[in-house]
């Protein structure tokens, strides 16, 4: 029974919506309705400013990074329920029963998974991360870039049992799935850039939709 009970419970910490009770607190809004419709705190950011931002942030890691060290006490670091666990806390972020699976992206609970897991190579994803927004000013192309190459740091770096490398790749790519919008623009080349006026941004996106 350890190895399901660990995994419903990495779920349901990954499921505390600590963005939409937060903005619900707050405001009394649902942070769903307003900017992207994410839990995370990107959009919790334009509600609340940067404090919003920082709070919801350090809260999701903190339940990605609990789900994961519980995971591993629980079971003796069994690698495979560890990796259920990485996998189930970002599923449960990005589909909250709580809000009838209308979550967030996955990012911040994926920092504090990844912290579980490898806590070195999360630095070199938080530079490549800073790399690619300094270069492309995209905060999305970052953040798709840093999350696909923590599961091929961790290979090449710690070689950890198999079950771990695959459960950290399949919480990245539910990470990176849930970017599929921010895909689409970035390939369409109307994706916000850090910086970006209003303005420039409204003008951009209204040429791509005319092409």
């Amino acid at each position: 029974m350890t190895g399901p009970l660990t995994t419903l419970i990495a779920y349901l910490l990954g499921s505390i919506p600590f963005g939409y009770l937060i903005v619900r607190w707050q405001r009394g809004i649902d942070v769903r309705s307003t900017g992207s419709g994410s839990i995370g705190a990107t959009n919790v950011m334009r509600n609340l400013g940067v404090l919003g931002f920082v709070a919801t942030f350090l809260l999701d890691a903190g339940k990605g990074l609990l789900a994961v060290v519980l995971a591993s006490r629980m079971t003796g670091g069994d690698p495979t329920l560890v990796a259920a666990a990485a996998f189930a806390a970002v599923l449960g972020h990005c589909y909250p029963v709580w809000l009838r699976f209308r979550g967030g992206k996955g990012v911040a609970t994926g920092v504090g998974v990844f912290i579980a897991i490898a806590p070195w190579q999360v630095v070199l994803v938080l530079v490549i991360f800073a790399v690619v927004v300094a270069i492309w000013r995209y905060i999305s192309l970052g953040s798709i870039v840093a999350t696909a190459a923590f599961p091929v740091l961790v290979e090449l770096m710690k070689h950890p049992p198999v079950q771990v490398v695959l459960g950290a790749a399949g919480a990245a790519l539910i990470i990176i799935g849930r970017h599929h919008a921010n895909i689409a623009r970035l390939l369409k080349g109307t994706e916000n850039k850090v910086g970006q006026k209003k303005a420039e941004s409204g003008r951009q996106n209204a040429e791509g939709s005319r092409q």
